[in-house]
């Protein structure tokens, strides 16, 4: 299948494309001079229509689903065949970067645009799906529009509302949708064999080994905790050294045999402390009390499970030691997400055949990905970014990148095609 590959020039004028289509979408935002764009506001609903539009000059047939998704689909050689599924989210974090996300929306719709071009039709139809809430930014629940795709909306979540104190169906019902058919989302298992998402790496492996892209094997499993210490206050300049129940000592020392510990599990295996909260805070008062968050990730449930047992028992030990006491509470718990196989290896023939070779590489990250595996194959393909660096401004990939990335994924579409359309 080589000679099906995009051209170069053709790959660098499509590249040119979604970068400056990416411009544009950094411009639809709540926050002047920042990107800001969160589920079912004005600026959601507006990227939405500019997704449409791009979707339908690809040759798509385009709709808005019942929780707000961009969706478009580009018809097999038959007509009403199953669909091969394509996308990413066009939500984003707050003062966010513009390609997280929004890179795998658009670089789907240059695949079927030269497929457009060049009068293709494949044994399955493409579909693609720009989802409207992967980060969770604006009412604190992530994945929202791809469980709306495969029907796993609890039915809390239309009750739970946002910082700004509207509920997710008040959400919806100022977005034009109703609440009530939240249901019509949902696809058929029949609908759709596989789900394939191109994503920027978020992290600093492909930049290390010097390769543009690379194919997932993994999503990582996460649990994040809110922990305590609870020592004894006292005064800062008459409580002698031996004598003190120092909570934040304990926390510090914790903190740092954590890191110890974690590095020895190797990577891709993190644990992170991201908040501290130190009672009362006073400069001339021995910390009684620290709240702190514990963030745990690996690809292995099993694993996780293991290092993250171990790393509470060495809080307990350190705790007992200096007198003061240690508490755990896990309030979020995402297993494991494994990339199919056969899409994995459909993906590493595409890769090696755009550059070379291909690397296997896990996903510390979340992605819609988590969400569609629950009922159909998914596989997904990472684009280098600069020192690794999302969820910031200053997220950057480069075109001859991307170029790449559209002739792989347009060769990994083709390949799969023909293999699960028969």
């Amino acid at each position: 299948m080589c000679d099906s590959l995009m051209s170069a020039a053709e790959a660098a004028q499509a590249a040119a494309r979604v970068l400056g289509r990416c411009d544009a979408l950094a411009e639809i935002s709540e926050t002047r001079g920042q990107l800001t764009r969160v589920y079912l506001s004005p600026e959601h609903l507006h990227a939405n229509r500019c997704v449409g539009e791009w979707m339908k000059a690809a040759g798509m047939t385009v709709w808005q689903d019942a929780v707000g998704n961009i969706c478009g689909r580009y018809e097999a050689a038959e007509p009403g065949r199953p669909a091969l599924l394509l996308g990413s989210h066009l939500d984003t974090v707050r003062n966010a970067g513009r390609y997280d996300g929004m890179l795998g929306v658009l670089t789907a719709i240059e695949t079927v645009q030269y497929l457009h071009q060049h009068q293709r039709r494949l044994p399955l139809a493409i579909e693609i799906v720009g989802f409207g809430d992967e980060e969770g930014t604006r009412f604190g629940i992530t994945l929202l529009g791809s469980r709306g795709l495969t029907g796993s909306w609890p039915a809390s979540w239309l009750t739970h509302s946002g910082s700004d104190g509207l509920s997710v169906a008040d959400a919806m019902t100022q977005a034009g949708l109703n609440p009530d058919k939240v249901a019509l989302a949902a696809r058929q298992v029949d609908d759709i064999v596989a789900y394939l998402e191109l994503h920027i790496e978020q992290g600093p492996c492909l930049e290390q080994a010097d390769l543009a892209l690379g194919v997932v094997t993994t999503i990582n499993g996460a649990r994040r905790l809110n922990c305590r210490f609870l020592g004894e206050a006292g005064h800062a300049g008459t409580v002698p050294m031996a004598q003190r129940k120092d909570a934040l000592a304990a926390t510090a020392e914790w903190i740092t045999a954590l890191e110890t510990a974690t590095l020895q599990q190797g990577a891709p295996w993190v644990a992170t402390v991201g908040m501290v909260q130190c009672i009362p805070g006073a400069a001339n008062v021995i910390p009684g009390e620290v709240h702190l968050t514990l963030d745990v990730r690996g690809p292995q449930d099993h694993g996780l499970e293991a290092l993250l047992a171990g790393l509470l028992a060495q809080a307990d030990g350190i705790a007992r030691r200096r007198g003061v006491r240690f508490s755990a509470e896990t309030y979020y718990r995402i297993g494991a997400t494994a990339c199919d196989e056969t899409l994995q290896a459909v993906l590493t023939q595409a890769v090696t055949m755009a550059q070379g070779r291909s690397l296997s590489l896990s996903s510390g990250a979340g992605h819609d990905a988590i969400a569609i595996a629950e009922r159909w194959p998914v596989g997904m393909l990472f684009v280098r970014c600069d020192r690794g660096i999302s969820h910031h401004p200053a997220e950057a990939v480069r075109e001859d990148d991307v170029a790449r990335a559209i002739r792989a994924y347009i060769q990994a579409v083709s390949l799969l095609a023909a293999r699960l359309g028969g």
